[in-house]
């Protein structure tokens, strides 16, 4: 079971500096969107808290996670640019990883 978890005010600035490092590494415009979420995991292997990053591009909805705490996320923890199109959500396919 995971659930999103409750943003403290020291949170906001950890999810801005998230998503400015989306945009960035991505070559993302100011009307995509990016929404970056911490979620707190009970499944047993699953890391208790992790972050979800999800984009929108013409391409669509793109998706990655980092296996840690949003407030211990650093620019290197993102993939490398080149991942990008990997990254790109195909409907109806299904991943227990993510």
């Amino acid at each position: 079971m995971m659930r999103p978890l409750q943003r403290s005010a020291g949170q906001s600035a950890a999810h801005e500096r998230v998503r400015v490092w989306t945009r960035a590494r991505f070559a993302l415009g100011e009307d995509d969107t990016v929404m970056v979420s911490e979620i707190a995991c009970t499944v047993p292997g699953c890391p208790p808290i992790e972050t979800h990053v999800v984009f929108w591009t013409t391409a669509g909805r793109h998706h990655f996670q980092v296996f840690k705490p949003l407030a211990k996320i650093v620019e290197d923890d993102l993939p490398p640019a080149f991942m990008k199109n990997a990254l790109t959500w195909v409907e109806g396919v299904e991943c227990s990883c993510c």
